[in-house]
């Protein structure tokens, strides 16, 4: 009876956490691109949270196509995949294959931009216009005054828009805000070469005090450009996103700042709640972010705060299950 009555435990046990330790559970994630290393960092936080139930996941760059975005979604949605993450290059373009994934019964979780229009169960993101805000911030109160080159990411997305808008409010209400002229205001896609030309540029036009750029890999091609204008030290560069090489930078002092979006939580965040989703967990339609800046006087804690996913500093936590 004994033997029985374990058996039947056992099975019962099985039924229950079988959602967890189900060798099948797949997730396909969608990034716009993985060549950039934000993105890499995001799928690295997302094998992590898969590692921890067994779960597999599909790896897939949208090389910056919503097409390409779409028809690997369709692709997914035909595998029969558990879950879908994808963070959309466009997010009008996106809405058409997140209905086919909803018809299909695929729930769908989204990072960094939002989707309207179809159903999504999380978003995933930082808060765009306060992120621009503290690099705005940290420039006003922490510098003397000056010409401010802004590099901005692809004009017309709402990411783009949103970390500009936070970025010249921020720039203008901080300490210093009136001693510092917003002489240019030009778009690098996000991307390191382009960015280093799109500097050249302006540095042989103004005289630049600093300069803030929308993602660590144009705060990586503008501090190149300044090097190569024999201007470093001179000219302040601040990113956003606290990638490593940004770190590096800050750490050699290439870079004033960076304020720190990790792309490795949002990986992990977008997984992690995926995949508590499918075990019946309750998940919230909205998960907040944090951001931080990365100077010199916080550089060697910058791995705590980007990578941090020991039990205590899952903050997202508390908004599940309500």
């Amino acid at each position: 009876m004994k033997k029985l009555l374990a058996a039947s435990a056992m099975m019962l046990m099985a039924s229950v956490g079988g959602a967890w330790a189900k060798d099948a559970y797949k997730i396909g994630f969608i990034y716009p691109t993985l060549n950039n290393p934000f993105f890499v960092d995001q799928s690295k936080g997302a094998d992590k949270a898969a590692a921890e139930k067994n779960a597999t996941m599909i790896h897939l760059s949208g090389d910056n196509q919503v097409s390409k975005q779409v028809q690997q979604m369709e692709d997914l949605i035909a595998q029969g995949v558990d879950a879908i993450v994808v963070q959309a290059v466009d997010t009008a373009g996106i809405v058409s294959a997140v209905k086919e994934a909803n018809a299909a019964g695929i729930p769908v979780f989204t990072t960094g931009e939002r989707i309207q229009g179809a159903e999504v169960v999380t978003a995933i993101f930082f808060d765009n216009i306060e992120s621009g805000e503290l690099g705005g911030r940290w420039i006003s109160d922490n510098l003397e005054g000056g010409n401010v080159l802004e590099l901005v990411g692809i004009l017309g997305t709402e990411t783009a828009r949103q970390k500009s808008e936070g970025f010249q409010k921020g720039l203008k209400e901080g300490k210093n805000g009136a001693k510092f002229n917003l002489v240019a205001s030009q778009p690098a896609e996000y991307d390191r070469t382009k960015a280093v030309q799109v500097t050249e540029n302006v540095l042989q036009a103004n005289d630049i005090a600093v300069v803030y750029a929308a993602n660590d890999e144009m705060a990586l091609g503008a501090a190149r450009a300044v090097e190569e204008a024999g201007l470093t030290g001179k000219v302040a560069i601040i990113g956003n996103d606290g990638t490593s090489d940004a770190i590096e930078a800050v750490k050699k002092g290439t870079m004033a700042a960076t304020i720190a979006t990790p792309g490795y939580l949002q990986g992990f965040i977008a997984v992690e709640t995926a995949l508590h989703h499918l075990g019946d967990g309750k998940v919230p339609a909205v998960i907040p972010e944090q951001s931080t800046p990365i100077t010199k006087e916080n550089v060697e804690q910058a791995d705590a705060v980007l990578h941090g996913t020991e039990p205590d500093q899952r903050y997202w936590r508390a908004l599940y299950d309500k």
